[in-house]
């Protein structure tokens, strides 16, 4: 009997439509036959590729945990002054986030229906030892508030993040529409990082 061999553009289908299915129903309502259908594909095909609903999850869950911690890893490691790279994390990732506006609420909506889920990606985890080393060297300095890296990678995260997982709230408490959030989003690349740098700054 032949060796089947997996199609890179089928399985790159199948990838598509399951993000698509996830990001609107949840790894718990999305359902098999739904990607299939969705990917042009039959049922028995989908299973080939991928033999259970969980594991087609992980791959795309993984797949998109990647491209933004990849994006955070990028920002916090780079050569550039704290400053600078709290100016270019703030604005690089809303720029990211901006183009993929579903990967916040996703990626918070599993972590939270399955807390331990997330363990499973510790190796794509953000290294943050250059970051803190970089605030270390910067504190002794007397215009820099003695700050710990997880109080300050915290308010960086934050005010970075919530826009997006509230973006439904905000749009209804400030009567706004989509073009006045982007809008909104885009101001805040440079009022964000004044804010976190000016937080650590001495008066």
């Amino acid at each position: 009997m032949p060796i089947k061999v997996k199609d890179k553009d089928v399985e790159g289908r199948i990838l598509i439509a399951a993000k698509k299915v996830f990001q609107s129903k949840g790894m718990e309502g999305a359902r098999m036959q739904e990607i299939a259908d969705e990917a042009g594909i039959n049922k028995a095909m989908l299973h080939y590729y991928y033999r259970s609903k969980q594991q087609l999850f992980e791959a795309v869950f993984t797949q998109l945990f990647t491209l933004l911690t990849l994006q955070l890893n990028k920002a916090l490691n780079d050569d550039s002054s704290l400053e600078e790279k709290i100016r270019n994390f703030t604005s690089n990732y809303i720029s990211f986030i901006a183009d993929h506006p579903y990967l916040p609420n996703f990626i918070i909506q599993e972590i939270n229906r399955s807390p331990d889920f997330i363990l499973k990606f510790r190796s794509f985890f953000p290294d943050l030892k250059k970051f803190k080393a970089q605030l270390e060297d910067v504190i002794p300095d007397e215009k820099i508030k003695s700050f710990t890296v997880e109080k300050l990678f915290v308010n960086v995260l934050s005010l970075n993040v919530f826009p997006f997982l509230a973006k439904p709230l905000l749009k209804a408490f400030l009567h706004i529409d989509e073009n006045d959030f982007q809008q909104l989003m885009e101001q805040r690349k440079a009022e964000v990082a004044e804010i976190i740098i000016n937080s650590i700054k001495y008066k």
